[in-house]
């Protein structure tokens, strides 16, 4: 029961679609332009990068804060305490991903992707804003680093895991490396039509058209 209110709780926060919303103060329904998603990606390559930027750190902050309430409630239980704010931060992935209210078409995860790191491990977040950096920065596609970042955040949630890092005990530690699996699943699931356009060189980079 604690996992699905979790999850619900994160959902919830989920449910703030930042890129809808800024497109809709700005007159643009950010679903009927670039890609057609609302994340901050689409709304950075439409709208240019104060929009972009905004977008992403609202979609962030979504996942920070029920993540650190959480965080909060459960820090006296720490041999579960990083297994609950996982199972929120999922759920934050989920509803922004999967609004209900906009006929579960939302975005890609990416930012919220973010705020879990963050919400578990500044080391972890430091590595993977490396990597992305990096690899935008040689290829100019967002996509890639993307699924690079979330590839690295399974590894390390593996690593660290094993290593007692997240003091959790060890009968969570499988359930663990699966919500772990299951939130870099989203997100190459979310990202296979650009999965598709890498193989084929035809996808587009920062600053080209939109798709």
């Amino acid at each position: 029961m604690e996992r699905i209110i979790c999850l619900v709780f994160g959902y919830l926060f989920g449910l703030f679609q930042t890129g809808y919303l800024y497109g809709k103060l700005h007159k643009i329904d950010i679903r009927q332009h670039g890609s057609g998603n609302s994340g901050s990606t689409n709304v950075l390559r439409v709208m240019g990068v104060k929009a972009g930027a905004t977008v992403f750190m609202g979609d962030f902050l979504k996942t920070v804060i029920p993540c650190f309430i959480v965080r909060i409630f459960y820090k006296d239980q720490t041999s579960i305490q990083y297994l609950m704010i996982l199972y929120t931060g999922l759920g934050v992935i989920l509803g922004h991903n999967y609004p209900f209210y906009m006929n579960f078409k939302g975005g890609k995860g990416i930012a919220a992707t973010a705020g879990i790191l963050v919400s578990l491990d500044w080391t972890v977040t430091l590595i993977c804003l490396i990597a992305f950096v990096l690899i935008v920065a040689v290829t100019r596609f967002v996509s890639l680093g993307s699924l690079v970042v979330v590839s690295i955040f399974l590894a390390l949630m593996i690593f660290e895991g094993s290593r007692g890092t997240y003091g959790l005990a060890v009968e969570y530690l499988t359930e663990f490396y699966l919500v772990s699996a299951c939130v870099t699943a989203l997100a190459f699931w979310k990202h296979r039509a650009n999965i598709v356009r890498l193989l084929h060189g035809t996808e587009n980079k920062i600053g080209s058209g939109k798709k």
